[in-house]
């Protein structure tokens, strides 16, 4: 398995809007051939701080996800998000083969 961590801050009191925006979003991710799981995590200490964890069935799998065109229109659209603050916003992200469950 592959997992991918997509961590970021958003501003001070914007983290529900984002939750929601999460919560209520088409997750087309869910058909990309490989697709295991998706996580969307609060940090407990410091809520403005959220991880998507995407977990798929290898790296290749992970790859084709990137390169599809359903990846493409969803990051074009978080450009264009009203808010300009947070379209702004840049995940640090992480990927990891998994070694061991």
């Amino acid at each position: 398995m592959y997992t991918v961590f997509s961590t970021f801050d958003v501003p001070d009191g914007k983290s529900d809007e984002v939750i929601n925006i999460y919560k209520n979003c088409s997750r087309s991710v869910d058909n990309a051939p490989g697709f295991v799981d998706f996580l969307l995590l609060q940090n407990d200490k410091r809520s403005g701080e959220l991880t998507v964890q995407l977990i798929f069935e290898t790296k290749e799998d992970y790859l084709n996800w990137v390169r599809s065109t359903d990846f493409k229109r969803i990051h074009d659209l978080e450009k264009k998000y009203p808010d300009q603050e947070l379209a702004a916003v840049i995940p640090k992200v992480t990927q990891y083969k998994v070694v061991a469950k």
